[in-house]
């Protein structure tokens, strides 16, 4: 496959106001249903896909995302990666519930997560013991007749939880169903689900590996970034990633050091261990042309501002970022806005992206202008900045491409 995909179908309050989205696995741009064999598996590429690759407020936007939650993922390390605000854990009833199943489902609640059970018919004893936890009921209501769906609802309204009907395919089930005091609704008659595709811009696994190695050996933080700085999509997805959970913070993130400082080496390495169990078994990384050059950009930007601002290491941060994500609309197949818009960086690094303006950006437009060997163009924006020759130019050209290329040769 040369695109991740996600699937999301709206869920609805009882103006049919969107109030939240199920987040659904996807093979390919299709609305039919997808055969999963390994339910942890589905769940977990769900979740990097959302989180890392394309970014949950583009997801859910201001909404909570409603993600399937077997027994291993209530068990995994992976639910921690995910903030309680963002999602509702939707659970079905196991044929036999263990203490210790219940006890981490009491912790997960009592640390803000909320549950769904999903797709009930009926009430039986596992279900009751699951009443006490969950937040929402998703009722299956194509599965039953008028009487034995006004039976359910009644004996669930013994219960604190929300009502969801699910499987709503006319008008005539959402009439009724409201007037049952359902107070959410799922289906068809609402909206099918929606396909949205990415390009796949896989980090390499040997980069993966090696960040899992000195995380796991608490290696030093500069190796850690370095590892970053060689992988533009690696990268992205890190800023991504870190903007999907830290998107309340009130400062904007301003290097590869920040964001994996904002992170936390604890996450991190969960983050990590994720993409390798979610990636593609059967690829390698992604071979593109366009990753050299990011590099050598990324380099030379860092370069350039070394020289403008020889003792502001987070200026030079800032401009090694801009030049590795300046390619990255062409090697996504997304817009730059798209892309830049979600990503909590920098108004400057924003700015120079977007429309080439401030110091980095018209940094940025000498090395584009250099790369196109568009001369007449290059003295002005020399004069521009006011502090590179073009003999120096040249100079922090080779010196950055000298470093990509080393950099590529560790990479593969």
């Amino acid at each position: 496959m040369d695109s991740y995909y996600l699937g999301r179908q709206p869920i609805v309050d009882r103006n049919q106001n969107l109030v939240a989205y199920e987040l659904l696995f996807r093979q390919e741009v299709s609305e039919d249903a997808v055969k999963i064999t390994d339910d942890l598996s589905a769940s977990a590429i769900v979740i990097a896909n959302a989180y890392g690759r394309f970014g949950i407020q583009n997801v859910v936007g201001q909404q909570r995302g409603f993600i399937n939650a077997d027994l291993d993922l209530i068990r995994s390390d992976i639910i921690s990666l995910l903030p309680s605000k963002h999602v509702v854990l939707e659970v079905r009833a196991p044929e036999s519930i263990s203490a210790e199943f219940l006890q981490q489902c009491h912790e997960l609640k009592q640390r803000g997560y909320q549950f769904a059970l999903d797709s009930v018919a009926a009430i039986d004893a596992n279900i009751e013991q699951l009443l006490s936890i969950v937040s929402i009921v998703k009722v299956d209501v194509l599965s039953l007749n008028t009487q034995s769906l006004e039976e359910l609802v009644t004996a669930l309204k013994r219960w604190p939880v929300l009502l969801l009907a699910l499987k709503v395919e006319n008008r005539e089930q959402e009439i009724h169903c409201k007037q049952l005091g359902f107070q959410m609704f799922q289906g068809y008659h609402f909206a099918k689900p929606e396909v949205m595709a990415i390009k796949r811009a896989d980090p390499g696994k040997l980069s993966l590996l090696r960040l899992l190695e000195l995380i796991t050996d608490t290696g030093d933080s500069d190796e850690i970034e370095r590892e970053f700085k060689r992988q533009p999509a690696l990268s992205y997805n890190l800023l991504r990633m870190v903007n999907s959970v830290t998107s309340d913070l009130p400062r904007k993130i301003n290097s590869i050091r920040h964001a994996i400082t904002l992170m936390g080496r604890e996450q991190l390495l969960k983050w990590i261990q994720l993409l390798l169990y979610t990636s593609d078994q059967s690829e390698e990384a992604t071979d593109h042309s366009l990753i050299p050059t990011a590099l050598e950009r990324g380099k030379l930007m860092e370069l350039i501002a070394a020289v403008e601002r020889p003792h502001d290491k987070n200026h030079q941060e800032r401009a090694f970022i801009v030049g590795i994500l300046s390619l990255l609309d062409e090697l996504l197949g997304i817009e730059m806005r798209q892309i830049v818009n979600k990503l909590g960086i920098s108004d400057d690094m924003h700015h120079a992206l977007i429309s080439r303006e401030g110091r980095l950006g018209v940094a940025l437009k000498l090395i584009e202008a250099n790369e196109q060997n568009e001369t007449s163009v290059l003295e002005p924006i020399l004069n521009e900045l006011g502090f590179l020759s073009p003999v120096e130019l040249i100079e922090l050209k080779v010196q950055a491409a000298d470093w990509a290329m080393e950099t590529s040769h560790t990479v593969n």
